[in-house]
């Protein structure tokens, strides 16, 4: 934990790579634009909805050049029209160090914690700081390890070490130090042995395994460490480090009481405490540092995306903490997205207590959102997707899911995506695949008997719903006679 003018920074914080992994949106790439702004047809994992991403591309210009900062888009259209993947192409093409934080408008809902703070916290892990920091540090290869012991002053047959001697060597040198055993624990954190390459802060006795020095490179014949070459330079420099954190991070490193090193405090820590808010004035305090370093130029605010899916679920409360948010001084650029059309807007009292009691909503307003917010957005709208565009959308999805679809069978799902809905064809890919594979067939190929057998296995929903009608219809009036 290094700090900051009395602001700690956290060294654990979380970085904003995203995982690998076969998700809703893992086609999305990007939107797909060419170098003049207009969109491809089809590009980047991107088909159709040129409109929509052109007008992204040039809000993601505007985060580019910080004039977007305060301020909000509104993408509203039908579902499946791909309003939740145009907010990924928007994180996409801004980057991995641009901070994106995406959630749904229910989530804001706890027994814990108020809406309000709720929402803040997601604002704040909206806005990244880059802090650059100059810090003395010793870099080198590992060359001795060797922990000095002594008795222990608490009596007792134990001992405990005093000291650590190590010797880090680099091109211009070696350096011998006799260092405090708070870093002997640091060093076996890090599983650090003779031969890997490390570097330990002098200021604050942070210690970090680089990795295994490449003069072993050829120990084994096959093994999973990442070598890298011996540092160039003298063990002992001065080395500027570049730290991405995010404001919640700040929040979270400063509120969180610091634990000693005693028994109680460790078994406190194992104990995790019930989620608690962050007060307003710590919050204040971190902005007056943060405010401070920016202005030194030792810190720059990196403003992130916050964009909440489904804004029409917030109530009227959570509205008009959302307008004063936006006029903060340090605020992210926020991304709404809703598929409701002319809906009222749901007051404090029906989300709390009475969901289901229309009577309590406030007069209809468009997507759920009071007229003063809607005045601040820029409405982005999205269109329904036309039958050649879903088949192109599940060819894409079909690739990326590394799927074997004939083209009958691509052109049968696009057919039943324009007359039912893309999510409806899209989840059809997956069962129709192990069908596939337990007929028999070659390569594991979905053709279209496999789509018809899902389709009648599977119900859309308005089959579903006259399937469920009749049987209560048919129910009640045996029930009647």
């Amino acid at each position: 934990m290094s700090a900051m003018g009395g602001v700690s920074l956290p060294t654990d914080a979380k970085s904003n790579a995203r995982e690998n992994r076969t998700a809703a949106h893992s086609h999305i790439k990007g939107l797909g634009l060419r170098s003049d702004g207009h969109a491809e047809n089809n590009a980047a994992g991107f088909v159709g909805q040129t409109a929509a991403r052109e007008a992204c591309g040039i809000v993601v210009d505007l985060i580019r050049a910080k004039k977007m900062s305060g301020r909000a888009v509104l993408l509203a259209g039908g579902p499946g029209t791909g309003k939740t993947a145009l907010a990924m192409a928007v994180s996409q093409e801004l980057g991995t160090k641009v901070p994106f934080c995406p959630i749904v408008g229910s989530e804001i809902y706890s027994a814990e914690v108020k809406k309000t703070e709720a929402l803040m916290e997601n604002f704040r892990r909206a806005i990244g700081l880059r802090v650059r920091e100059t810090k003395e540090v010793y870099e080198g290869e590992v060359t001795e390890l060797t922990p000095e012991e002594t008795e222990n002053p608490l009596g007792g047959y134990g001992r405990t070490i005093s000291h650590l001697l190590i010797t880090l060597k680099s091109y211009r040198g070696t350096k011998k130090l006799r260092l405090d055993p708070s870093i002997y624990e640091a060093i076996q954190k890090e599983r650090v042995r003779l031969g890997d390459v490390i570097y330990i802060e002098a200021n604050t006795g942070a210690v970090k395994r680089v990795g295994r020095s490449d003069a072993y490179a050829t120990e084994f014949d096959l093994e999973a460490e990442e070598y890298v070459p011996i540092p160039k330079g003298e063990v002992h420099k001065k080395k500027e480090v570049v730290q991405d954190v995010t404001l919640h991070d700040l929040d979270v490193a400063n509120a969180r009481p610091q634990g000693g090193q005693d028994v109680m405090s460790m078994m406190g820590q194992l104990m995790k405490p019930k989620k608690t808010e962050i007060t307003e004035k710590l919050r204040m305090e971190i902005n007056k540092v943060v405010t401070k370093y920016i202005d030194q130029g030792v810190a720059e605010l990196v403003p992130g995306v916050l964009f909440i899916d489904e804004v029409h679920m917030l109530d009227l409360e959570s509205f008009t903490y959302l307008n004063r948010a936006l006029e903060s001084q340090i605020s992210p650029i926020v991304i709404l997205a809703s598929n409701r059309g002319l809906v009222p807007i749901r007051s404090s009292t029906t989300s709390t207590f009475s969901p289901f009691n229309p009577s309590l909503d406030l007069p209809p307003s468009p997507h759920g959102i009071p007229s003063d917010l809607l005045a601040r957005l820029l409405i982005v709208p999205t269109h329904a997707y036309t039958t050649p565009e879903i088949g192109t959308i599940v060819r894409t999805r079909a690739k990326t899911e590394g799927l074997a679809v004939s083209d009958e069978a691509l052109t049968r799902i696009a057919e039943l995506g324009g007359r039912v809905s893309l999510r409806y064809a899209l989840q059809l890919l997956a069962p129709a695949s192990v069908l596939a594979k337990v007929s028999g067939r070659e390569g594991g190929m979905v053709g279209v008997e496999e789509i018809n057998e899902c389709e009648d296995l599977f119900l859309d929903a308005g089959r579903s719903a006259q399937v469920i009608g009749g049987a209560v219809g048919e129910g009640m009036m045996a029930y009647v006679a």
